[in-house]
């Protein structure tokens, strides 16, 4: 074998060892990455079932929260022209409440809740999952255990009465944030909103099919 074509062998065998060591890497990071993904997922998983759990008591439901839920398209009501999911709890198969996914149009962007009502339609919890409003006025609503989200509890739409689902500063029953408005008042109505959907559609959102 004459130099050339040992040193035409040699380049192959180095150009394969790297294309080897090559594939070997991109199967090393897309496993990592995979493994990564599906860790934030169960974590994502764990911790909104934490927070449904939270928002119903065990007391009121024996059935899975998070797979017991269908899909509503309602943009008028619920703020998303996406579908919306409704989680529904029941007691030995008797319906017992439901948690709705509602949007409110914040000061910084679309703020996520999350409207836990019993089947008589009186307020269980509202917790906030996503907003894009500033630190300062975000920790006003969605810090845990949240003083002015608790407000919402027992309320219903005849507790007020529509008037009183306003702000102080329109004359409701709802204390704004310091030198903000806009925030507590899109929360306030979309709180509303969420409640008279849920009265006029309940029937139907409990005999609907359980959608993944």
């Amino acid at each position: 074998m004459n130099q050339h074509v040992m040193n035409q062998t040699v380049k192959i065998r180095q150009w394969l060892l790297a294309g080897f060591v090559a594939l070997l890497a991109l199967g090393t990071l897309s496993l990592v990455n995979q493994l990564t993904a599906a860790r934030i997922a169960r974590n994502e998983r764990a911790w909104f079932e934490a927070q449904i759990d939270a928002m119903i008591p065990a007391v009121l439901h024996d059935n899975d929260l998070l797979n017991d839920r269908t899909l509503v398209i309602a943009p008028d009501a619920l703020g998303n022209r996406n579908p919306v999911a409704i989680y529904r709890a029941r007691l030995r198969g008797v319906p017992t409440a439901a948690i709705i996914t509602v949007l409110a149009p914040g000061y910084s962007g679309p703020i996520e809740l999350l409207v836990a009502v019993s089947y008589a339609g009186d307020i269980l919890g509202v917790h906030v999952t996503q907003h894009h409003e500033t630190p300062g006025m975000g920790d006003a609503f969605a810090q845990p255990g949240s003083i002015w989200l608790d407000t919402f509890r027992g309320r219903s739409l005849t507790r007020p009465e529509t008037r009183g689902w306003n702000v102080h500063k329109d004359g409701g029953e709802f204390a704004q944030f310091t030198s903000a408005t806009i925030t507590p008042r899109a929360i306030i109505h979309a709180v509303q909103r969420a409640l008279d959907y849920y009265q006029r559609n309940r029937e139907q959102l409990f005999q609907a099919q359980a959608q993944p």
